[in-house]
């Protein structure tokens, strides 16, 4: 990646706090994966499609 391991590392922390991804700590390694059940829940939210707006009349 072309983002310094710093970045990414809050991007998990980030994602895990949103509940899309689970962490375990091995020593001084986190292993992340992603959780289905939440990735599915979130592609259904994207896939919503949009309400048109309304032009002021």
């Amino acid at each position: 990646f072309d983002v310094s391991q710093p970045t990414i590392s809050h991007h998990l922390k980030v994602l895990r706090e949103a509940g899309l991804v689970g962490s375990e700590r091995r020593g001084t390694w986190v292993y992340y994966w992603v959780l289905p059940a939440a990735l599915a829940k979130l592609s259904t939210l994207l896939q919503t499609p949009a309400v048109p707006a309304q032009t002021p009349a």
